[in-house]
């Protein structure tokens, strides 16, 4: 009997812990790069300029080879993988050849009409100097999505063949690039005469810092490639094997990801219009939230999703549930004491970063925006496997009518949230919280009807008894029991030591009795995800 490519749910754990890991070193790198932009750049024009140019290359990148590529790739290459694995190198080559080339289109695309995506959407009604700024950020950075398109493939074959480590490493390089930028390459460009100078520091280099991130996304990865001993080389062609099916499910993904990133733009766009520093106090919130996402969301999804292809691949339904299900209670499992945490202690965390032109002010605005981020923070790690599992089944196009629909929600809350939530005249209370509020019910909107969905998706395939329904379910009410009592400890942490403690002191001293408070309560309340995360480090030190 043929052994099966899927992993078991132990294995699952071990990988998904590896990629928590790797998800979490890069969260302490991307806090170590909010600390180094804030104290040199603040929340200054030049710094609202580099998060508004970074926009494009990602929306391309996204586009070409993130989440639509790897996503429709992966249960492809499965399926050819389980009669020839030959083949399934050839796809291998072809899609990756495609990808870049497509890139590299796009990349010149966007070069050549840069000053109007700024001037018309991007950066509309700012000064001439930060819009020319913009525009030579985002021209610089259009190298990155060319790299990507490479690199993102090359994560998405070694997670098929079970290689994590080194993906899960390479996540980190997106943030060490940046630093690297800020703090060696910035303080030694020439100097400008506008705004992207800040003190001696050229905002240039940030750019430049993007650039390296791709290079070094990539070469971290090519070690497992050589121990893979994979045949890859370039081949333009259309004809091979299962090419077709991965343009196919790429339509209606590069569709969704497009949504999503339109709803990034129009932050973007709203945010511009705003209050200076908004732009940088929504990212930077954004980038602490998705620092939580990633540990709990991309990791598990990560990890579950070419088991789930492989699975799907083998007619295997009821394996299928039991991986899904497991993978969606432990993201809910995280997810709600990441949610008080942050509603909590977000002025504290982000009042460490106070140096250089990072401000009090600055810590106000940005926390503001996070604990409205905060509340869908179970819907953002939801949708994570959610949709995974979609694109397992070989459906890309359920996710993006779903998020098409979600993309609308937004905007028009967006629109309305902005009109009656914050002072549009102050920063640290700015409007621009609307934004994130709107972005969090319309997730969590979102991931439900995803599960709806997929629910009446495997019970039309034969599977009973929908995904284990009552198990998530019951996980999920423990874990929100536990967080609550949890942030009720910790507004009487607070009350007790805000007139005398730094913020180091109530963001460490919050997070610890946080996490003593939460893990105690779910081994009493008997909750079996605390065990079974627990049980792979335990072995480990036995």
């Amino acid at each position: 009997m043929k052994a099966s490519n899927a992993l078991s749910n132990r294995q699952l754990v071990e990988k998904a812990l590896i990629m928590l890991f790797g998800f979490l070193a890069s969260g302490v790198f991307g806090l170590l790069r909010i600390a180094v932009l804030a104290s040199q750049f603040g929340t200054g024009a030049a710094h609202d300029s580099f998060n508004s140019a970074q926009q494009i290359p990602e929306l391309v990148f996204v586009l070409v080879a993130g989440g639509a590529l790897g996503s429709s790739f992966i249960p492809v290459y499965a399926r050819i993988r389980e009669g020839d694995p030959q083949q399934a190198w050839r796809l291998a080559s072809a899609a990756m050849t495609l990808a870049a080339l497509a890139a590299a289109i796009l990349g010149l695309i966007v070069t050549v009409f840069a000053p109007q995506i700024v001037s018309g959407v991007l950066s509309a009604g700012r000064p001439p100097d930060e819009q020319q700024l913009t525009v030579e950020m985002i021209r610089l950075m259009m190298l990155t999505p060319f790299i990507f398109s490479i690199s993102g493939l090359v994560m998405g074959i070694l997670q098929s063949h079970a290689v994590f480590w080194l993906p899960a490493i390479a996540i980190s390089m997106n943030n060490i690039g940046i630093i690297i930028g800020a703090l060696f390459i910035a303080p030694h460009l020439p100097a400008r005469p506008d705004v992207g100078q800040v003190g001696d520091l050229n905002v240039m280099g940030l750019a430049y810092g993007a650039v390296l991130s791709a290079a070094l996304h990539l070469l971290v990865q090519l070690p497992g490639l050589f121990k893979l001993r994979a045949p890859l080389r370039p081949l333009f062609s259309w004809r091979v094997p299962g090419v077709i099916d991965v343009l196919r499910l790429m339509g209606p993904r590069v569709i969704g990801l497009a949504v999503v990133q339109v709803n990034f733009v129009v932050n973007i766009y709203l945010a511009n219009h705003m209050v200076q520093g908004s732009v940088t106090a929504l990212r930077f919130a954004f980038m602490m939230m998705f620092f939580v996402l990633g540990v709990i969301g991309q990791s598990v999804g990560s990890a579950v999703f070419p088991s789930l292809a492989a699975l799907w691949a083998e007619g295997n339904l009821e394996d299928f549930k039991d991986r899904l299900s497991r993978a969606m209670r432990n993201v809910l499992y995280l997810s709600f004491p990441a949610t008080v945490l942050f509603i909590m202690l977000g002025e504290p965390i982000f009042s460490i970063l106070e140096r250089g032109e990072w401000t009090s002010e600055s810590s106000q605005a940005a926390a503001w925006a996070l604990g409205f981020y905060a509340l869908g923070i179970a819907g953002f790690t939801l949708l994570e496997v959610l949709s995974r599992a979609f694109y397992a089944l070989e459906d890309t196009l359920t996710p993006v009518v779903v998020g098409a629909g979600a993309m609308v929600t937004n905007i028009v809350l967006n629109l309305i949230f902005i009109q009656f939530i914050g002072d549009p005249t102050s920063l640290a209370r700015g409007a621009f919280a609307g934004l994130a509020l709107a972005n969090a019910l319309t997730t969590l909107v979102e991931s439900a009807l995803l599960w709806w969905l997929m629910r009446r998706r495997l019970g039309a395939q034969g599977a009973a008894g929908g995904i284990h329904d009552g198990a998530v379910l019951r996980s999920a009410g423990g874990s929100l029991l536990a967080a609550l009592i949890m942030g009720l400890c910790l507004w009487l942490w607070l009350l007790s030591s805000a007139m005398s403690a730094s913020g180091w002191i109530l963001a460490i001293g919050g997070a610890l009795i946080g996490a003593i408070v939460f893990f105690g309560l779910s081994y009493l309340f008997n909750l079996s995800e605390t065990r079974a995360l627990a049980a792979p480090i335990l072995r480990r030190l036995t």
